[in-house]
């Protein structure tokens, strides 16, 4: 006997396969974590990739209560830009006690030596440098 009833379409056209939109999921959350850890990747590398200038204290002389002197070596990748560093005095509990700009000039070579006398509000107890960068302050270029 035959009936007039439509032919039931077929289980997998009434449940799509969850192998196939899994798979999807997978390749595409992938893909976005290999982009954003790319992207995560440049931005580390701008913030902290080689430093276009670099500074060490090379020594430092404790002169009278109220005087300290220090020698800064600085390395810039180009030296024919101007630069200014900051050193200070430190106490010997820490505290900062005393604070100097120190204009850096173009040079030839890309690492120059600076001596710097930093007056202090106490006694100090070793000297420290604090930053370097190229934005310079107008007041320390020489009229």
């Amino acid at each position: 006997m035959m009936t007039d009833t439509p032919e039931e379409p077929r289980r997998s056209a009434r449940y799509p396969s969850k192998t196939r939109t899994t798979r999807g999921r997978k390749w595409g959350f992938t893909a976005m974590g290999v982009i954003a850890g790319i992207g995560l990747g440049f931005v580390m590398f701008q913030q902290f990739g080689p430093a276009e200038i670099e500074y060490e204290v090379v020594a430092f002389e404790v002169i009278d209560d109220d005087t300290l002197d220090i020698k800064l070596s600085v390395t810039r990748q180009d030296p024919s830009q101007e630069a200014v560093c900051i050193v200070r005095a430190r106490s010997r509990d820490g505290s900062e006690t005393g604070r100097r700009e120190i204009f850096v000039p173009a040079s030839e070579t890309s690492t120059v030596v600076l001596d710097s006398t930093v007056k202090t509000s106490q006694r100090p107890g070793m000297g420290d440098g604090y930053g370097c960068s190229f934005n310079v302050p107008e007041y320390l270029h020489t009229p």
